[in-house]
Protein backbone atom coordinates (compact mmCIF):
# COMPACT_ATOMS: atom_id res chain seq x y z
CA UNK A 1 0.00 0.00 0.00
CA UNK A 2 1.17 3.70 -1.03
CA UNK A 3 1.44 6.07 1.81
CA UNK A 4 3.43 8.54 0.14
CA UNK A 5 4.52 10.38 -2.71
CA UNK A 6 7.83 12.11 -4.28
CA UNK A 7 8.14 13.26 -7.06
CA UNK A 8 9.93 15.36 -9.84
CA UNK A 9 8.29 18.50 -11.24
CA UNK A 10 9.67 19.22 -14.66
CA UNK A 11 8.96 16.93 -17.35
CA UNK A 12 6.73 14.69 -15.01
CA UNK A 13 4.06 17.92 -14.05
CA UNK A 14 5.39 20.16 -16.62
CA UNK A 15 5.94 20.10 -19.99
CA UNK A 16 6.75 22.48 -22.82
CA UNK A 17 3.49 23.11 -23.97
CA UNK A 18 2.90 26.86 -23.20
CA UNK A 19 -0.59 27.45 -21.90
CA UNK A 20 -1.08 23.64 -21.45
CA UNK A 21 1.12 22.25 -19.07
CA UNK A 22 3.71 25.37 -18.97
CA UNK A 23 4.27 26.89 -16.41
CA UNK A 24 2.25 25.03 -14.16
CA UNK A 25 0.13 21.88 -14.57
CA UNK A 26 -2.18 21.16 -16.71
CA UNK A 27 -5.81 21.28 -14.49
CA UNK A 28 -6.91 17.96 -14.68
CA UNK A 29 -3.33 17.28 -13.11
CA UNK A 30 -3.73 20.08 -10.48
CA UNK A 31 -7.07 18.62 -9.43
CA UNK A 32 -6.25 14.73 -9.08
CA UNK A 33 -2.77 15.92 -6.87
CA UNK A 34 -4.90 17.87 -4.63
CA UNK A 35 -7.60 15.01 -4.17
CA UNK A 36 -4.92 12.53 -3.00
CA UNK A 37 -3.13 15.01 -0.93
CA UNK A 38 -6.72 15.72 0.67
CA UNK A 39 -7.31 11.80 1.04
CA UNK A 40 -4.69 11.35 3.51
CA UNK A 41 -1.38 10.40 1.19
CA UNK A 42 0.84 12.99 1.41
CA UNK A 43 2.45 14.55 -1.88
CA UNK A 44 6.13 16.04 -1.75
CA UNK A 45 7.70 17.72 -4.79
CA UNK A 46 11.20 17.18 -5.50
CA UNK A 47 12.63 20.06 -7.63
CA UNK A 48 16.14 21.70 -8.39
CA UNK A 49 13.83 24.80 -8.69
CA UNK A 50 14.28 26.97 -5.48
CA UNK A 51 10.26 27.06 -3.53
CA UNK A 52 9.38 30.32 -4.64
CA UNK A 53 9.18 29.20 -7.98
CA UNK A 54 7.08 26.00 -7.70
CA UNK A 55 4.83 27.59 -4.09
CA UNK A 56 1.87 28.42 -7.01
CA UNK A 57 1.95 24.87 -7.55
CA UNK A 58 2.10 24.05 -3.76
CA UNK A 59 -0.88 26.22 -2.85
CA UNK A 60 -2.93 25.18 -5.93
CA UNK A 61 -2.83 21.67 -4.70
CA UNK A 62 -3.07 22.50 -0.75
CA UNK A 63 0.23 20.41 -0.13
CA UNK A 64 0.84 21.10 3.57
CA UNK A 65 3.35 19.00 3.74
CA UNK A 66 7.58 19.06 3.38
CA UNK A 67 8.88 19.81 -0.27
CA UNK A 68 12.49 18.77 -1.35
CA UNK A 69 13.80 22.10 -3.59
CA UNK A 70 17.11 23.29 -4.89
CA UNK A 71 18.41 19.81 -5.32
CA UNK A 72 17.90 19.03 -1.60
CA UNK A 73 19.40 22.00 -0.18
CA UNK A 74 16.36 23.67 1.18
CA UNK A 75 13.04 21.41 2.65
CA UNK A 76 10.71 23.58 3.33
CA UNK A 77 6.67 23.97 3.45
CA UNK A 78 5.69 27.16 2.08
CA UNK A 79 1.94 27.20 3.16
CA UNK A 80 3.39 27.12 6.72
CA UNK A 81 6.96 28.79 6.00
CA UNK A 82 8.42 26.07 8.26
CA UNK A 83 11.92 24.71 7.25
CA UNK A 84 12.80 21.24 8.06
CA UNK A 85 16.60 21.40 6.44
CA UNK A 86 18.53 24.82 4.72
CA UNK A 87 22.27 23.61 3.44
CA UNK A 88 24.15 26.97 3.41
CA UNK A 89 27.74 26.81 1.25
CA UNK A 90 30.80 28.20 3.43
CA UNK A 91 30.77 31.93 2.07
CA UNK A 92 34.78 31.59 1.13
CA UNK A 93 34.22 28.53 -0.91
CA UNK A 94 30.98 30.60 -2.59
CA UNK A 95 33.43 33.21 -3.38
CA UNK A 96 36.33 30.88 -5.60
CA UNK A 97 33.60 28.88 -7.75
CA UNK A 98 31.55 31.85 -8.57
CA UNK A 99 34.48 33.60 -9.46
CA UNK A 100 36.15 30.51 -10.88
CA UNK A 101 33.15 31.27 -13.29
CA UNK A 102 32.70 34.01 -14.00
CA UNK A 103 36.38 34.35 -14.93
CA UNK A 104 35.25 32.04 -17.37
CA UNK A 105 32.64 34.11 -19.11
CA UNK A 106 30.14 31.67 -18.02
CA UNK A 107 26.52 32.72 -17.29
CA UNK A 108 25.98 32.50 -13.51
CA UNK A 109 23.55 32.58 -11.17
CA UNK A 110 23.43 32.52 -7.44
CA UNK A 111 20.58 31.66 -4.94
CA UNK A 112 19.54 32.96 -1.14
CA UNK A 113 16.35 31.21 0.30
CA UNK A 114 14.67 34.71 -0.66
CA UNK A 115 15.60 35.32 -4.47
CA UNK A 116 18.64 34.73 -6.85
CA UNK A 117 20.43 37.07 -8.49
CA UNK A 118 22.88 37.65 -11.88
CA UNK A 119 25.56 40.14 -12.15
CA UNK A 120 24.33 42.83 -14.96
CA UNK A 121 27.24 42.14 -17.45
CA UNK A 122 26.03 38.76 -18.04
CA UNK A 123 22.37 39.70 -18.74
CA UNK A 124 21.19 37.66 -21.81
CA UNK A 125 17.62 38.54 -23.31
CA UNK A 126 16.74 34.97 -24.44
CA UNK A 127 18.48 33.13 -21.61
CA UNK A 128 17.33 35.44 -18.88
CA UNK A 129 13.77 35.67 -19.94
CA UNK A 130 13.70 31.31 -20.97
CA UNK A 131 14.69 31.17 -17.22
CA UNK A 132 12.62 33.95 -15.89
CA UNK A 133 9.59 31.48 -17.60
CA UNK A 134 10.99 27.90 -16.14
CA UNK A 135 11.10 29.78 -12.06
CA UNK A 136 7.81 32.45 -12.98
CA UNK A 137 10.45 34.85 -10.83
CA UNK A 138 12.46 36.98 -12.37
CA UNK A 139 16.82 37.48 -11.35
CA UNK A 140 17.52 39.79 -9.35
CA UNK A 141 20.43 42.29 -11.51
CA UNK A 142 23.04 43.32 -9.74
CA UNK A 143 26.94 45.07 -10.53
CA UNK A 144 28.89 42.52 -8.42
CA UNK A 145 27.65 39.10 -8.22
CA UNK A 146 30.74 38.72 -5.70
CA UNK A 147 29.46 41.51 -3.35
CA UNK A 148 26.27 39.41 -2.58
CA UNK A 149 28.41 35.90 -2.73
CA UNK A 150 30.25 37.81 0.51
CA UNK A 151 27.36 39.11 2.28
CA UNK A 152 24.43 36.72 1.91
CA UNK A 153 23.50 33.05 2.64
CA UNK A 154 23.99 31.18 -0.60
CA UNK A 155 22.24 27.45 -0.73
CA UNK A 156 23.10 27.79 -4.51
CA UNK A 157 25.33 28.16 -7.50
CA UNK A 158 23.98 27.72 -10.74
CA UNK A 159 26.24 28.30 -13.53
CA UNK A 160 24.76 27.43 -16.96
CA UNK A 161 26.38 25.51 -20.55
CA UNK A 162 25.23 27.08 -23.56
CA UNK A 163 24.72 23.55 -24.94
CA UNK A 164 25.63 20.06 -23.92
CA UNK A 165 28.68 20.22 -25.57
CA UNK A 166 29.88 23.16 -23.15
CA UNK A 167 29.20 21.04 -20.09
CA UNK A 168 32.40 19.79 -20.15
CA UNK A 169 33.81 23.31 -19.70
CA UNK A 170 31.06 23.40 -16.53
CA UNK A 171 32.17 20.51 -15.00
CA UNK A 172 36.41 21.19 -15.58
CA UNK A 173 35.33 24.13 -13.53
CA UNK A 174 33.91 22.38 -11.12
CA UNK A 175 36.23 19.71 -10.50
CA UNK A 176 38.64 21.81 -8.56
CA UNK A 177 36.27 22.32 -5.28
CA UNK A 178 34.27 17.99 -6.07
CA UNK A 179 35.66 17.24 -2.83
CA UNK A 180 33.86 20.15 -1.48
CA UNK A 181 30.51 20.44 -3.14
CA UNK A 182 27.73 18.15 -5.40
CA UNK A 183 27.60 18.59 -9.22
CA UNK A 184 24.25 18.03 -10.70
CA UNK A 185 23.77 18.89 -14.90
CA UNK A 186 20.08 19.30 -16.14
CA UNK A 187 18.15 20.64 -19.10
CA UNK A 188 14.76 21.90 -19.22
CA UNK A 189 12.80 22.10 -23.12
CA UNK A 190 11.74 25.90 -22.33
CA UNK A 191 15.35 26.77 -22.24
CA UNK A 192 17.05 24.31 -24.51
CA UNK A 193 19.76 23.74 -25.63
CA UNK A 194 21.26 25.09 -22.43
CA UNK A 195 22.51 22.76 -19.34
CA UNK A 196 21.78 23.99 -16.33
CA UNK A 197 24.47 23.12 -13.61
CA UNK A 198 23.31 23.09 -9.90
CA UNK A 199 26.38 23.16 -7.05
CA UNK A 200 25.27 22.84 -3.45
CA UNK A 201 27.05 21.76 -0.43
CA UNK A 202 28.58 18.10 -0.52
CA UNK A 203 26.22 16.63 1.90
CA UNK A 204 22.96 17.83 -0.23
CA UNK A 205 21.33 15.19 -2.65
CA UNK A 206 17.72 14.28 -3.06
CA UNK A 207 18.51 10.98 -1.59
CA UNK A 208 19.21 12.52 1.55
CA UNK A 209 16.34 15.15 1.53
CA UNK A 210 13.88 12.16 0.78
CA UNK A 211 15.16 10.61 3.91
CA UNK A 212 15.03 13.57 5.77
CA UNK A 213 10.93 13.88 4.58
CA UNK A 214 9.85 10.80 5.20
CA UNK A 215 11.10 11.09 8.74
CA UNK A 216 9.50 14.11 9.20
CA UNK A 217 5.77 12.73 7.77
CA UNK A 218 7.23 9.55 9.81
CA UNK A 219 6.21 7.12 6.86
CA UNK A 220 9.04 4.14 5.10
CA UNK A 221 9.80 4.84 2.11
CA UNK A 222 9.47 1.85 1.27
CA UNK A 223 5.53 2.95 1.08
CA UNK A 224 5.36 5.54 -1.03
CA UNK A 225 6.26 5.94 -4.88
CA UNK A 226 9.14 7.90 -6.32
CA UNK A 227 8.42 9.75 -9.77
CA UNK A 228 10.92 10.97 -11.64
CA UNK A 229 11.88 11.64 -15.38
CA UNK A 230 15.93 11.94 -15.73
CA UNK A 231 18.58 9.18 -14.39
CA UNK A 232 19.35 11.93 -11.55
CA UNK A 233 15.79 11.26 -10.18
CA UNK A 234 16.82 7.29 -9.08
CA UNK A 235 18.89 9.22 -6.50
CA UNK A 236 15.97 9.53 -4.60
CA UNK A 237 13.36 6.58 -5.97
CA UNK A 238 15.07 3.91 -5.97
CA UNK A 239 14.92 4.23 -1.85
CA UNK A 240 10.86 3.84 -2.92
CA UNK A 241 9.21 0.98 -2.97
CA UNK A 242 7.39 1.78 -5.83
CA UNK A 243 8.53 3.83 -8.91
CA UNK A 244 6.91 5.31 -11.81
CA UNK A 245 8.52 7.48 -14.83
CA UNK A 246 7.24 8.63 -18.24
CA UNK A 247 7.60 8.37 -21.95
CA UNK A 248 9.43 11.51 -22.34
CA UNK A 249 12.38 9.91 -19.88
CA UNK A 250 16.04 9.16 -20.48
CA UNK A 251 16.50 5.85 -21.49
CA UNK A 252 18.52 5.09 -18.38
CA UNK A 253 15.72 5.67 -16.17
CA UNK A 254 13.32 3.83 -17.78
CA UNK A 255 15.53 1.08 -17.96
CA UNK A 256 15.91 1.41 -14.32
CA UNK A 257 12.26 1.27 -13.32
CA UNK A 258 11.48 -1.02 -15.61
CA UNK A 259 14.27 -3.34 -13.86
CA UNK A 260 12.48 -2.84 -10.76
CA UNK A 261 11.05 -6.34 -10.21
CA UNK A 262 8.08 -4.88 -8.47
CA UNK A 263 6.24 -1.64 -8.28
CA UNK A 264 7.66 -0.04 -11.45
CA UNK A 265 5.41 1.43 -14.18
CA UNK A 266 6.00 4.06 -17.31
CA UNK A 267 3.25 5.94 -18.29
CA UNK A 268 2.50 8.14 -21.33
CA UNK A 269 4.72 11.49 -22.16
CA UNK A 270 4.08 14.60 -19.77
CA UNK A 271 2.11 16.21 -22.66
CA UNK A 272 -0.15 13.51 -22.58
CA UNK A 273 -0.24 14.15 -18.97
CA UNK A 274 1.41 11.19 -18.27
CA UNK A 275 1.16 11.17 -14.43
CA UNK A 276 -2.36 10.64 -14.41
CA UNK A 277 -2.40 7.09 -15.87
CA UNK A 278 0.73 6.41 -13.10
CA UNK A 279 -1.30 7.81 -10.77
CA UNK A 280 -4.42 5.14 -12.02
CA UNK A 281 -1.63 2.21 -12.11
CA UNK A 282 -1.22 2.14 -8.41
CA UNK A 283 -4.96 2.89 -7.59
CA UNK A 284 -4.50 6.53 -6.67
Amino acid sequence: MIRGIITDIDGVIIGDKIGYNSPFPHPDVTSRIKQIHASGIPVTLCTGKPHYAVEKIITDCALNTPHITDGGAIIIDPITNTIIQKHVIEKSLVMKVVSAYLNATMYTEIYTQHGYYIQKNQYREVLTNAHTHVLQTPPIIIDDLLQIAATEEIIKVMPIAIDENDTLRLRTIFAAFADRLTLSVASHPVAAPHQFGLITKKSVSKKQAAIDVSTALHIKLSECLGVGDSTSDWNFMELCGSVATVENATEELKRLVTAKTTGGFIGPSVDENGILPILEHFAL
